[in-house]
């Protein structure tokens, strides 16, 4: 962990007593330098009109919860949407001989049980993803970012200070594959039994790749201190499931073993 730094090295650097007491409700603890930096450049070129606290709780990272989820893009509605067996044959498609599903392997694995959140705004797009172009031969415009990048620095901001706070086991953003293969490369060789939300597509749930989501795993024993600091900060959050030994299943489905989705991978 990064040097935490007091308000009187606060002060050297020019940054005042409202600011830096700011700076400690968003993160619950002193920051480092890096997480005062972060912060500081954003709210500087963006919102220096108000309080750093007051300018992030209006960026639109800080939707209201009961708006949360984008609707997409309307050409995707002609699209038919898969039942949840044959996204087991595209996550088997997606994951066959795909040099992105590079397993973390983490030693030693996480338990089983754990609590699997995304973090962030769920998203029902999927143009200009790997599951688009390989099984959908579409060749879709660039998807307009769903976080900008100072949205995904707050996010792995907040997402540190809670694992620093203990709060957290670890927390990885959503890249190719979408969450699915994330999912895979974040726990393996644990699975993960998830249920998707009856408001989004499955096939966008699970293969988009919509920028701006992170995943999260922790211990039940501090669910509701996660939440309360989420709900702190602004941010949305979506239960996924927890860890199980080493297959996946989603909404209840069996998609397998984890080892089957590596045992074909080019070496």
């Amino acid at each position: 962990m990064k040097a935490e730094i007091d308000f009187e090295q606060a002060e050297s650097l020019g940054i005042s007593r409202q600011a830096f007491d700011e700076v400690l409700d968003i993160i619950g603890r002193q920051p480092s330098i890096d997480e005062l930096s972060t912060l500081l450049a954003m709210w500087e070129s963006n919102g220096k009109q108000q309080s750093l606290y007051g300018w992030l709780r209006g960026q639109h990272h800080t939707v209201h919860r009961d708006e949360y989820l984008y609707s997409g893009n309307a050409d995707h509605k002609a699209i038919r949407e898969p039942k949840v067996k044959e996204c087991q044959s595209i996550a088997e498609e997606l994951c066959h001989n795909s040099s992105f599903l590079i397993p973390h392997f983490t030693l030693p694995s996480f338990p089983t049980g754990m609590l699997l959140y995304m973090v962030g705004n769920v998203s029902s797009e999927f143009a200009d993803s790997e599951y688009a172009r390989r099984c959908l031969h579409l060749v879709g415009e660039p998807m307009a970012a769903a976080g900008s990048e100072e949205d995904c620095q707050y996010i792995e901001l907040i997402l540190g200070s809670l694992q620093s706070a203990a709060m957290l086991e670890a927390s990885h953003g959503v890249g190719e594959g979408g969450l699915y293969c994330s999912l895979l490369r974040f726990i393996a060789p644990r699975g993960f039994d998830i249920l998707v939300p009856r408001e989004v597509r499955l096939d966008a749930f699970l293969f988009g790749e919509e920028p701006g989501r992170y995943l999260a795993i922790l211990p039940e024993s501090q669910d509701d201190a996660f939440l309360l600091k989420l709900t702190e900060a602004q941010l949305n959050c979506c239960f996924l499931g927890r860890t199980t030994q080493d297959r996946i299943l989603v909404d209840g489905y069996d998609f397998g073993p984890v080892k089957k989705y590596f045992q074909n991978q080019r070496k």
